[in-house]
């Protein structure tokens, strides 16, 4: 006699089909890579990163699919969902909202407070706040219709540790926390979470490729691990939220820094 599965054991991360937006390079690429290492089929979105989308594509034939779109124009978004629909043959129920657009980690690049445009806040807030809104609205009819669905927003660490003026990419991606947990509370009766991964400085990503070495190991040494996360490790996180064991858990920020800032 079979033991009947339970609901959580029917959407084991080889049983998803999973979106990662900005998924062909950067943190981007460790998430893909790492759900696709865990058997899921993944569609990795990518705007400008064509070249690096379709090799990583390559390596996973049969579960990979790459994709174009803009997250932050609603029409490309829904066209995200009926291309793996039409090659999966079902939406995505997994999604991770990893896309970032047009944002240069410079310290010295960024607006300072008297200099802060609406412009630069506008910007921020299409690609950082309004494209995972616009992604989980285009979600939402597969999740419904799975009764199953995962939503994982990447947020940041400077909430708690402002040490470079990212203000417009800071001021987002606390909306975007908000969201995670108001959307929590409106989805969780239908059997669908939302959290956030929030990590820091990544050893090493494009974004943080210019970052001097000394910056690197200031950070590590201010860490009770003594060491800087990589993409790999935020990653993991990010599977521990789509996976059974993260069924009870939802409107949840982890921070993954090795430590340096505390809730």
């Amino acid at each position: 006699m079979t033991t009947p599965t339970t609901p959580a054991e029917q959407h084991a991360l080889a049983d998803q089909i999973v979106l990662v937006t900005g998924g062909a390079r950067g943190l981007g690429a460790a998430i893909s890579r790492a759900f696709l290492d865990a058997g899921a089929r993944v569609l990795i979105n990518y705007r400008t990163s064509a070249e690096s989308a379709q090799a990583l594509g390559e390596q996973f034939p049969e579960r990979a699919l790459a994709v174009a779109a803009d997250v932050r124009d609603p029409e490309q978004v829904r066209g995200l969902f009926d291309a793996a629909a039409e090659h999966f043959g079902a939406a995505p129920t997994t999604v991770v909202n990893n896309a970032l657009v047009d944002f240069v980690f410079n310290g010295d690049a960024r607006s300072k407070v008297a200099d802060l445009s609406a412009d630069e806040l506008a910007a921020q807030f299409a690609g950082s706040v309004q494209a995972p809104v616009q992604v989980i609205q285009a979600a939402l009819p597969g999740m419904r219709a799975a009764g199953f669905g995962r939503i994982i927003n990447i947020g940041t660490n400077l909430f708690q540790h402002p040490v470079v003026p990212y203000h417009d990419y800071t001021a987002t991606k606390a909306a975007l926390l908000s969201l995670t947990r108001t959307f929590a509370d409106d989805l969780g009766c239908e059997g669908i979470t939302v959290n956030m991964v929030s990590g820091g400085l990544l050893r090493t990503t494009d974004a943080s490729a210019a970052t001097p070495e000394e910056v690197f190991d200031g950070i590590a040494a201010a860490t009770p691990l003594r060491t800087v996360t990589t993409p790999e490790q935020l990653a993991d996180a990010v599977l521990f939220f789509a996976h059974p064991w993260s069924r009870g858990v939802t409107g949840q920020n982890l921070i993954v820094d090795g430590g340096l800032v505390k809730g």
